[in-house]
């Protein structure tokens, strides 16, 4: 095994257990619960877990995705998360390596946490947003240093885009289109891939909107104008996307 698989593949071990400590986040930062002081327990019965049944994606299995206590099942978000999370250095790997791949794995698990938040809740938690756009400053200035005041100007104009427009759209129609929590998190998005990135990162981000609306609407689903849309979800996939694919090709 090559040096560069053996890190990544110590990577995917890493992105389980963080995959396990993000799906704990996206369940209680909405609810208001405490995070770090809280031990994780069985959904169903309340039970606290050992050890051995926190291992990653292998507990689940084991125990054929239920609980060793009540017999409930295990509901398959926990599982999906840790997966989802162990990807991350999979795919980040095909296009960075070294530093980039580094900060590449922080900013596709944070970015995996939001997504999945508000695709559950339509909340987008600061306790994400505020170390995203930190990290994505760190990394500018890691990487590239002559460029990091693109990324400030990034941070700043990316909010500050869809601030106004959520203004806008609220005082044209008389109720909150776009929440503030997507301004952040593209403002985050903007301190990741500088302001050259944002126009890229919304195109992705709308054609990934309407693919999502299109695709509820031929599975029968009714979609209209008054129907609620996790938009930081795909504005999440544009920042990824953008990171991986157009901003390391400048």
């Amino acid at each position: 095994m090559s040096q560069r698989s053996l890190v990544v593949t110590l990577l995917m071990i890493v992105g389980l257990a963080i995959g396990s400590f993000l799906g704990t986040l996206v369940l209680r930062l909405p609810a208001g619960k405490p995070v770090v002081l809280s031990r994780s327990s069985c959904p169903n019965c309340g039970r606290n877990l050992t050890p051995i049944e926190l291992i990653p994606l292998v507990s689940w299995s084991v125990q054929g995705g239920r609980c060793r206590g009540c017999a409930e099942p295990i509901p398959r978000f926990y599982p999906a998360m840790e997966a989802g999370a162990a990807l991350v250095p999979l795919w980040a790997s095909l296009s960075t390596n070294g530093p980039a791949l580094l900060f590449s794995c922080v900013l596709g698990w944070i970015l995996l946490a939001l997504g999945v938040m508000d695709a559950r809740t339509f909340r987008l938690s600061d306790v994400l947003i505020v170390p995203l756009v930190i990290v994505g400053i760190t990394a500018s200035a890691a990487l590239d240093w002559d460029h990091v005041l693109d990324h400030a100007i990034g941070a700043i104009a990316g909010f500050a885009v869809l601030f106004a427009l959520a203004r806008l759209y609220a005082a044209y129609r008389g109720r909150e289109g776009l929440g503030m929590g997507d301004a952040k998190l593209l403002g985050a998005g903007g301190a990741w891939v500088g302001w050259q990135g944002l126009a890229p990162v919304a195109l992705v981000a709308g054609l990934a909107g309407l693919g999502a609306v299109f695709l509820a609407q031929a599975l029968g689903h009714k979609v209209d104008a008054n129907t609620r849309i996790p938009f930081g979800v795909f504005l999440a996939a544009g920042i990824w996307i953008v990171w991986l694919y157009v901003p390391l090709r400048f």
